[in-house]
């Protein structure tokens, strides 16, 4: 084991005893379920490459069951197990290191900040979050915590690219993260064991696909939440290359993405990590053994094997320093500058106008009342001695019914707009009899009242005389 695990990266170190010093491990005996495991290490494989046998939590020997006990003898306690059971909670193993906790901690903490203060700006009819809102000081103010956990998770993310790149390029750590075959496996395997179709759920490396998944619908939603912010932070930008609807869309994905992201931490994270078991392991970074044995079994093998733990030449970490400190100094360096320039390039067009500070007089002079207008009257009728389409009741038909019986409405397939058309009657029949005024409908309708198109008194009498005289078109 090297003397210096500060070169060795979290998969790689080693067991880390509960024990003051190592020699007080060496006459505690290892448990069973470790000891397989010793003595059947793999000869080279990686994490998720290949399967590794059931670790002997799982497997039930004669030796492990208890003997029966009868009803007239007390049952003896079983010191055995709970002494292995104790051996494995006081071994513990380094699973995150403090940067890792801090980087963490700030990100969850900028993410409530955001789900808070986003969700109440989204459902803001709601008397909860009218009731937060007043309780962080008005909208104005919501905003700006809003706007400065974004740029918290922002710097966060900046700082998580440069430790993924000094883990893979430094240290020259596995890519335990990225999907694979295997976790398609285990994922059916964790299917089956929640229907009942297999008795035990599947062994997983140091980041299990439940783990997998989440991390990269983190990945995922940061990069929607920020193209999606900086289009509503820059909304005159964004409409110089986009359509001006594209605005009311990255809204609207915004705020889905934001619910669904809080959906998923409070129900799926939280379950794995407080309901399903106590992890720890962002509080201290250290998992015990049992923990491990349950949910890294993989892991565990290869760190009891001595696969795990790779020794590193510090001369080559010193030179790998020399090359990446300076390269990602000027890529953090030009992201920080793309950071200052999606925050203050322009003034977000949701911005409240603020009151008027002053009262300002209005000047009103005094004038003399006008006289109200008076109200316009119908048009007068053309003076003509007989009625006839063209010269009275065309002009008048196109004046007071071309709205619901024109040729585009055709309100009852109606078209009064020519004289062939109003002859031609509608759905109802012949509305116009020449010489007929009883089977002409137009005038029983008009003479009940209420109509929409109601004409006056005169009006109707003019197309009585008109119907009355044969309805002549000129």
């Amino acid at each position: 084991m090297p003397e210096n695990q500060s070169d060795l990266t979290p998969e790689e170190l080693p067991i880390n005893s509960a024990s003051s010093s190592p020699e007080e491990t060496t006459d505690i005996p290892a448990a069973d379920s470790t000891q397989e495991i010793q003595e059947n290490p793999p000869a080279s494989r990686s994490h998720e490459e290949t399967e590794a046998p059931e670790p002997a939590l799982f497997q039930e020997t004669p030796a492990e069951l208890p003997e029966p006990v009868s009803q007239d003898q007390p049952e003896k306690p079983s010191v055995s197990i709970s002494r292995e059971q104790a051996i494995k909670d006081a071994l513990l193993y380094k699973r995150f290191k403090i940067l890792d906790r801090i980087e963490h901690w700030i990100f969850i903490t900028s993410f409530i900040t955001l789900a808070l203060t986003g969700l109440v700006q989204r459902y803001s009819s709601s008397p909860i979050a009218q009731a937060i809102m007043r309780g962080l000081g008005g909208i104005e103010t919501t905003r700006q915590i809003h706007h400065i956990a974004a740029v918290l998770m922002m710097l966060c993310v900046i700082y998580h690219i440069g430790a993924i790149g000094f883990k893979l390029y430094v240290k020259r750590a596995r890519l335990t993260m990225l999907p694979g075959i295997y976790d398609l496996t285990a994922f059916w395997d964790t299917f089956k064991y929640f229907i009942g179709r297999k008795k035990h759920p599947p062994q997983q490396g140091r980041f299990t696909f439940e783990e997998k998944i989440e991390y990269f619908a983190v990945v995922w939603g940061t990069i929607i939440m920020a193209i999606t912010g900086f289009m509503m932070w820059n909304p005159i930008l964004t409409t110089k290359f986009l359509s001006g609807q594209f605005i009311p869309a990255a809204k609207f994905a915004h705020s889905m993405e934001a619910v669904l992201a809080v959906l998923s931490i409070f129900i799926w994270h939280f379950y794995h990590i407080f309901v399903k078991t106590m992890n720890k392991s962002m509080f201290n970074g250290n998992l015990n053994e049992t923990q491990m044995l349950h949910e890294h079994p993989l892991e565990l093998a290869d760190i009891k094997a001595g696969t795990a733990t790779r020794i590193v030449d510090p001369k080559e970490i010193a030179r790998r320093k020399k090359i990446f400190f300076p390269s990602y100094g000027v890529l953090a360096g030009l992201m920080v500058v793309g950071l200052i320039f999606f925050v203050t390039f322009e003034q977000t067009a949701i911005t409240t106008v603020p009151p008027v500070g002053e009262n300002v007089e209005v000047f009103a002079p005094l004038t003399p009342t006008p006289f109200p207008t008076p109200l316009p009257t119908n048009t007068p009728l053309p003076a003509a001695e007989t009625p006839t389409w063209e010269n009275t009741v065309g002009p008048l038909f196109a004046e007071r019914c071309s709205s619901c019986h024109g040729s585009i409405g055709k309100l009852a397939e109606l078209d009064l707009s020519s004289y062939e058309t109003a002859l031609a009657g509608g759905k109802s029949g012949l509305v116009i009899v020449p010489g007929n005024l009883e089977e002409s409908l137009l005038i029983a309708i008009q003479s009940a009242g209420g109509h929409p198109g109601q004409l006056t008194p005169e009006e109707i009498q003019v197309v009585t005389e008109w119907i009355a005289a044969g309805a002549p078109e000129k």
